[in-house]
C-alpha cells in the first residue's frame, strides 16, 4: 500500500476562522483552563491533607479531579495552540495519542461514577455495614481497576485505528477521536466496529446502567423514611447525581456528533457541542463539589481566607 494510505498529518476541519478573534479567545480559553486547573487542584489539596476527609466518597472525588486535570491537558494544549495558527495539521502520533488521553479520560470518568455511586448505595441502604464493606483494600481494588481497565481498553481501539489504511485526513473535529478516524478506512472497519462496541457497552453502557439501578433502590428505600432522612440523603447524593447527569448529557452530545456529518451543522454550534465533552465536567465538577458538600466548602473557605491572626498578637497591638 502507497504511503498516502497512512498520512502523516490529519487535518482539524471543524476551527472556524475567527480573523481578529482569536487573540481574546485565546486568552478567554486559558483563563477557562487556568481555572479547571485551580479548582480541581484545590479539591486535591484539601481532600489530600485533611485526615477528617480520608474516606472512600471523597477519595472518589478525588479521583474525578485527577482525572479532570488529565483529560483538559489532553485537549486545552493543542486547542489553545491551534487558536492561534491558520493551519490545523497534527502529526498522526499526535493524534493518535490526544485520541487515546480524551477517551481514556471520558472512560474513566464514567468507571469512576460507577464506583461513587454503589459507594452512595452502601452508605444510604446498608449503612451498618459501610465500613465494614467499604474497606480501604475494596477502594483500591475499585480504583485500580477503574483506571486500568479503560486504559487497556481504548488504547486497543485507538491500536486497531492507528493499523487502517485511509482515503483521507480530514477530522471534522477540534480534537482527535477515533470514529471519524475509523470512517476514513480504505477498507472494511468489522473488527473495529465490534470492538467499539464492546468497549463502548463495558466502559459506557454498563456505569451507566449500574447508576440508575443503585439510585433506583436508593429512591426505594427513602420512600419509606422520615423527611429527616431524605434531606440527609439528598445532601449526600446530590452532588454526584449532578456530575451523572451532567456527563451523561456530554457523553450523549459526543456520541450523537460522531453518528452525524458536522460540516452540515453550523460551524460554531458544531464547535461548542465538541467542547462540552472535554470543558463541562472538568470545571463543573469541582464547583459541585465545592459548594455542596458543606465538609470540602468549610475547608476551602478556611484555605482561602488564610491562618487567622492569634489572639495573644492582637491584644499586644
Amino acid at each position: 500500500m502507497g504511503n498516502n494510505t497512512y498520512p502523516p498529518y490529519f487535518n482539524l476541519t471543524m476551527f472556524v476562522n475567527i480573523g481578529t478573534y482569536r487573540y481574546p479567545t485565546f486568552v478567554l480559553c486559558l483563563l477557562l483552563y487556568a481555572l479547571i486547573v485551580l479548582a480541581n487542584f484545590l479539591i486535591i489539596v484539601v481532600i489530600s491533607q485533611e485526615k477528617t476527609l480520608h474516606e472512600p466518597m471523597y477519595f472518589f472525588i478525588m479521583c474525578l479531579s485527577i482525572n479532570s486535570l488529565y483529560g483538559s491537558a489532553g485537549f486545552f494544549f493543542r486547542f489553545l495552540r491551534d487558536l492561534l495558527y491558520d493551519t490545523h495539521l497534527i502529526s498522526r502520533s499526535a493524534c493518535f495519542t490526544q485520541t487515546y488521553v480524551i477517551y481514556s479520560y471520558a472512560s474513566y470518568e464514567l468507571t469512576i461514577l460507577g464506583i461513587m455511586a454503589y459507594d452512595r448505595y452502601v452508605a444510604v441502604c446498608q449503612p451498618l455495614h459501610y465500613h465494614n464493606k467499604m474497606t480501604s483494600k475494596l477502594v483500591s481494588k475499585l480504583v485500580t481497576f477503574a483506571w486500568i481497565y479503560p486504559a487497556f481498553s481504548v488504547g486497543t481501539c485507538v491500536y486497531l485505528a492507528s493499523r487502517l489504511p485511509l482515503c483521507g485526513n480530514k477530522i471534522p473535529k477540534v480534537f482527535c477521536a477515533n470514529w471519524p478516524i475509523v470512517k476514513l478506512s480504505c477498507i472494511s472497519t468489522v473488527i473495529n466496529n465490534l470492538v467499539g462496541m464492546l468497549v463502548s457497552t463495558t466502559t459506557v453502557f454498563l456505569p451507566l446502567a449500574f447508576v440508575l439501578y443503585t439510585y433506583a433502590r436508593i429512591f426505594l428505600i427513602c420512600r419509606k423514611r422520615s423527611s429527616e432522612f431524605k434531606a440527609k440523603v439528598i445532601q449526600s447524593c446530590l452532588p454526584h447525581i449532578i456530575t451523572f447527569v451532567n456527563y451523561s448529557i456530554t457523553v450523549f452530545c459526543d456520541v450523537a456528533l460522531s453518528r452525524i456529518d458536522l460540516e452540515n451543522l453550523n460551524p460554531f454550534l458544531a464547535v461548542i457541542l465538541s467542547l462540552e465533552f472535554v470543558v463541562i465536567p472538568p470545571i463543573l465538577n469541582p464547583l459541585v463539589y465545592g459548594l455542596k458538600l458543606p465538609e470540602i466548602r468549610k475547608l476551602i473557605l478556611k484555605m482561602l481566607s488564610g491562618p487567622k491572626p492569634d489572639k495573644q498578637t492582637k491584644s499586644h497591638k
